[in-house]
């Protein structure tokens, strides 16, 4: 398992096949999701295994919807918007530390469950 600094630079670089998932991380606006689509392309291309959307930061049923709807080939993992998320980072912390009953926590730990079940 590896989390590639954000954009597709570093995927372009490795070798095909050079894991078995891929998970691509997007928020609900274009420019995000434009950046995800391009890298859903170059993982596709270079055969990095299964993909999967994460959808993060998800505020309600329309930014779900508009990340469904681009990605519905995918399966999507929706990670709610949380305002724990933003007040551990304003704090230094991390959110799990600051209120492991999270909503984002929850669906983060889901997430992981899928990952490695």
């Amino acid at each position: 398992m590896a989390d590639l600094e954000a954009g597709i630079g570093t995927l372009t670089r490795l070798p095909e096949q050079a894991v078995e998932q891929t998970l691509v991380i997007v928020e609900p606006t274009p420019r995000s999701m434009d950046v995800g689509m391009r890298a859903v392309r170059v993982a596709t291309e270079q055969e990095q295994g299964e993909i999967t959307i994460v959808a993060n930061k998800i505020a309600n049923g329309d930014d779900d919807a508009r990340v469904r709807s681009t990605f519905s080939e995918f399966n999507v993992v929706t990670i709610p918007a949380d305002p724990v998320v933003t007040d551990a980072d304003r704090k230094g912390m991390s959110p799990i530390d600051l209120d492991p009953e999270a909503p984002a926590i929850a669906a983060i730990a889901e997430l992981g469950r899928r990952l490695f079940s």
